[in-house]
């Protein structure tokens, strides 16, 4: 949702490194300032980069800060690396992103870690970097997602016509350098072949039940991780060099400036509380932009006044599923990630609409790891407090064969043995792999809630059983927006130290009166819950507009709860995305179902499986105020009195997949 930059306002790059050798690390984040006197570590570093730099300049043909034209006129700024001794024509793999690449880490007066660069050129291929639009040395007015699409098709025709091009470009990364894809490969652009994606939530607009338009919503809920990475990436008032300004200059020029921003640390524990929200960055000093402004842009800007439905989503980087994807694609995606599940839906949706021969052409990594962080697994992977056991996968072996076939046309055995899903099981810590997804074989349950009216707090009488009660005394909570319950864990990324995310013993958080919880009994025998999770609940409230949230956790026989997925439903939006909001009446009962969410988890026996309800998750997600408003230009809520209903009238549940072990 992975690439580093500063502190606390960079941490989606931060956590956006992702696959060693494709998922750039695009900014070391700041070494210690140029200086005479070196750390050991300092000059050890600098040693490094030097060999890297020698022996990429030894292999490869080096062209760096070549300003490549669009269609517009405006230039975009980008490094070529090739093989210097090649026999023929080669292929190229592609990198675009938001983020600093530039060759010269400037603060510590060395070179920059080429191994991504030599490690491809070594392998055959060309390697080039670019700069989206309107970031560092790319000219023009910068919209998120790299709009326009032209961009990412006139880029691709530049590097096809090149006379080292064997015609045929490949493109990868993560996070930013990932979400722009889709969109483009959607242009059908015959040079670009095939595409990797990685975390890429962020470049999905509309799927399936999903109106997440890029990682904004959740259930019709402000992602709050967007406001934070968007203060460091507006940056309409910028450094730039002038229009005619020689490559020559421009390469001496990086020695000396890369244009990264240096902006102030901002606490954002404390600056989301900020209200009215639109105000978020304002109150941090942060540029003006995109986020709250309207801006001459495709979209137009003024992103937080959206709904889901806007038109505006349509007009500039995001990929629908009116977008048709007709090339083979490579996607790697993970449980604690900002959403996995559109991406999952994005997935299934391209192998049902493509032509059979590409459909059979989509293949999934899903692994147990945060953002980005595929290639930080090891022998102990901890997720929060989490052991996650071995979790490492050699991506970059899969990565260069998919590329060795797509863009050589090469038998490539490593994807060859590759099965279309792959996916790890928590609990279990195990690899897995399955034609489809949800696995196949696998079938749904339901767990219906109820209680004796007393569900507040880990200590109530919640309860999941086999079948509805007939009668069952509802439970009830106060929200009030100026006390929300805090995010503990979960996926996402970007929010600075106001968010840890990944998998924590919620049970200091469940003592929290505005909080239900409910228990299954102990599972009996292991239990694999691989595929979508769905919670249905009838609630009632005195305000005009609410929140529901649920979380789903492992609870283990020592007692610990650990958390695995959540979950939000703004509930003006309940009967749908593309109707107009429908408010709440005092004394009515509403039934509400949530977007799917997906995970895997293996509940071993005696394990219980844990739900708890509530009506936020603030900072993970932005507050509703209950008043029926806008919500994002409020100052001040009201408290809502919200019950949750659960009998034979009222058969509240959750819906999990599971899959039978007919295998080892």
């Amino acid at each position: 949702m992975r690439q580093k930059r500063p502190a606390l306002h960079h941490v989606r790059t931060a956590l956006s490194v992702g696959v060693t050798s494709f998922c750039l690390a695009l900014v070391a984040g700041p070494v210690a300032a140029q200086q005479t006197t070196l750390t050991p570590e300092q000059k050890a570093m600098v040693e490094k980069r030097n060999d890297i730099e020698q022996q990429l300049e030894a292999v490869a043909v080096i062209d760096r800060k070549v300003m490549v034209k669009m269609r517009d006129g405006k230039r975009m700024a980008a490094d070529v690396y090739r093989p210097k001794n090649a026999s023929g024509k080669v292929p190229t793999i592609f990198v675009r992103t938001p983020y600093n690449f530039n060759f010269w880490d400037v603060k510590l007066g060395a070179p920059r870690d080429m191994s991504r660069q030599l490690a491809a050129v070594k392998r055959g291929y060309a390697y080039v970097d670019m700069n989206e639009r309107g970031h560092f040395f790319s000219e023009g007015n910068y919209e998120i997602l790299g709009a326009p699409l032209s961009d990412g098709v006139d880029a691709v025709r530049w590097m096809t016509s090149q006379p080292w091009s064997n015609g045929k470009v490949g493109t990868t990364g993560c996070s930013s350098t990932a979400e722009w894809q889709m969109a483009v490969v959607a242009e059908n652009e015959p040079g670009l072949a095939t595409f990797n994606v990685q975390g890429f939530g962020a470049g999905v607009g509309k799927v399936g039940p999903y109106y997440e338009q890029g990682n904004w919503y959740r259930g019709g809920a402000v992602q709050m991780l967007l406001i934070s990475w968007l203060y460091g990436e507006q940056n309409q008032v910028r450094p730039m060099f002038p229009a005619g300004t020689s490559q020559a200059d421009l390469i001496r020029a990086s020695k000396s400036f890369d244009l990264a921003q240096q902006q102030p640390p901002v606490d954002w524990d404390k600056a989301f509380w900020t209200l009215p929200e639109k105000d978020i960055l304002k109150a941090v000093d942060g540029p003006k932009g995109i986020f709250a402004d309207a801006m001459d842009v495709p979209t137009g800007g003024n992103m937080i006044a959206r709904t889901p439905n806007s038109p505006a989503w349509t007009k500039g980087g995001l990929w629908h599923e009116t977008m048709k994807v007709n090339k083979p694609g490579l996607w790697f995606m993970s449980w604690f990630d900002v959403s996995v599940s559109p991406n999952l839906a994005a997935y299934n949706h391209v192998r049902s609409t493509a032509s059979k021969e590409i459909a059979d052409q989509q293949y999934a990594v899903i692994a147990p790891v945060l953002h980005c962080a595929f290639s930080r697994a090891t022998e102990h992977t901890m997720i929060g407090d989490l052991d996650m056991g071995d979790a490492r996968f050699d991506y970059e072996s899969l990565v260069y064969g998919w590329f060795d076939k797509f863009l050589k046309g090469v038998d490539s055995p490593v994807v060859d043995k590759q099965p279309k899903v792959m996916y790890y099981v928590m609990g279990e810590n195990k690899w897995r792999d399955s034609p489809t997804w949800p696995p196949a074989g696998a079938t749904t349950r339901e767990l219906f809630f109820t209680s004796g009216g007393k569900a507040n707090t880990l200590y109530g009488d919640g309860k999941l059983v086999d079948r509805a009660a007939d009668s069952s005394a509802p439970d009830s909570f106060l929200y009030d927006p100026a006390n929300p319950v805090t995010t503990l864990g979960g996926g996402g990324c970007c929010q600075g130290t106001a968010v840890k995310f990944g998998s924590f013993d919620q049970n200091p958080q469940l003592t929290r009166n505005d909080i239900l919880v409910y228990d299954s009994e102990t599972f009996r025998e292991g239990t694999e819950v691989s595929g979508p999770i769905t919670v249905t609940l009838y609630v009632s409230s005195d305000a005009k507009d609410t929140d529901f949230t649920f979380k789903v956790m492992d609870v283990y026989p020592d007692g610990k709860a650990f958390n695995l997925t959540e979950n939000i439903q703004r509930m003006r939006y309940r009967e749908g995305y593309e109707k107009p909001p429908v408010w709440m009446k005092e004394g009515e009962v509403y039934k509400v179902t949530f977007q799917p969410i997906d995970t895997s988890n293996y509940f071993k026996a005696g394990h219980k499986l844990r739900v708890a309800l509530s009506s936020s998750n603030f900072p993970r997600f932005d507050r509703n105020l209950n008043t029926g408003g806008n919500n994002f230009d409020e100052s001040k809520g009201v408290i809502a009195h919200n019950t949750v209903y659960h009998d034979a009238a009222h058969p509240s549940k959750i819906t999990y997949t599971v899959v039978p072990r007919a295998y080892p």
